[in-house]
């Protein structure tokens, strides 16, 4: 029996989203501040983050352009 994926290693986050950081030093940063994406402890210590959490947190925080406003 193979284990089914639940959600992506911080390693794999930082493969897929590039423009969110390129360290998993850096998530891991945020964890332990209580920033970033939400992520999941799976089976005591693992990390493991759902790609829909990180293209919220992604995009939680738009700039407003001048066209926006109107």
């Amino acid at each position: 029996m193979h284990e089914r994926k639940v959600g992506l290693t911080p390693e794999e986050v930082v493969e897929a989203y590039p423009t969110l950081t390129k360290s998993t030093g850096t998530l891991a940063n945020w964890r332990h501040l209580c920033r970033g994406p939400k992520y999941y402890r799976v089976g005591g210590r693992r990390i493991v983050y759902r790609p829909e959490d990180i293209e919220s947190f992604m995009f939680s925080k738009p700039t407003l352009t001048q066209d926006a406003r109107e």
